[in-house]
């Protein structure tokens, strides 16, 4: 999986966990630095995917990395590789080998859950236990790898309609966690979110 640096840092709850984000073009920049930030913190080893599909928020060029809305490139340009985190493709990582899956919200979901790959990789996950969470628009990866039926879920307001039509239970509020998924609507509950997905790592296998 590749090695990091440890530091020391002022939690240990997630020390051994492994964290993968996966992201592809235009995903919401905080909705990927806060959680990586907060579950780095606690000691989680953080690997993130960058997937090159979707439009680029500026002219297409296929040597561009991955951006977010608000442009914030992967690989980061500020925090460096081998350090708080790794960049993989998806094809170099064993699920076996991740406690949590992270899909951050933005436009990048609509990509992603285009994509056999990672809908197979979630899926996966998910069968095996391991963490799954999503927030903003980020479940519309859950619904298209089929994880969210009888589920209870929250996500954006304008997910709401796929997220009820799916046949998952629909809840405004700021974190949902039903078994081994997390869900949350907006960059404002990510305190929640980032909560909720410490905890479930600290009560999963």
């Amino acid at each position: 999986m590749g090695s990091l640096v440890r530091r020391a840092g002022p939690g240990s709850r997630l020390k051994g966990r492994r964290v993968v984000f996966i992201v592809a073009n235009e995903f919401e920049d905080i909705e990927l630095l806060y959680p990586f930030v907060r579950l780095s913190e606690e000691g989680s080893e953080v690997i993130v995917v960058p997937v090159k599909a979707g439009l680029h928020p500026r002219p297409s060029d296929p040597s561009k990395p991955v951006t977010g809305r608000f442009g914030i490139p992967v690989p980061f340009l500020v925090f460096r590789d081998g350090e708080r985190h790794v960049i993989k493709e998806l094809k170099d990582i064993s699920v076996d080998e991740v406690d949590a899956v992270v899909i951050p919200g933005g436009f990048s979901p609509d990509y992603l859950r285009r994509s056999p790959e990672v809908l197979s990789f979630v899926r996966e996950a998910h069968q095996k236990g391991k963490v799954v969470a999503a927030i903003c628009h980020g479940p519309w990866v859950l619904i298209s790898a089929g994880l969210v039926k009888g589920r209870r879920v929250t996500g954006v307001s304008a997910i709401k309609d796929d997220i009820v039509n799916a046949g998952a239970i629909y809840e405004d509020v700021p974190v949902v966690r039903d078994g081994n998924l997390v869900t949350s609507r907006i960059p404002d509950d990510l305190p929640e979110f980032c909560q909720a997905i410490i905890e479930a790592l600290n009560t999963s296998a």
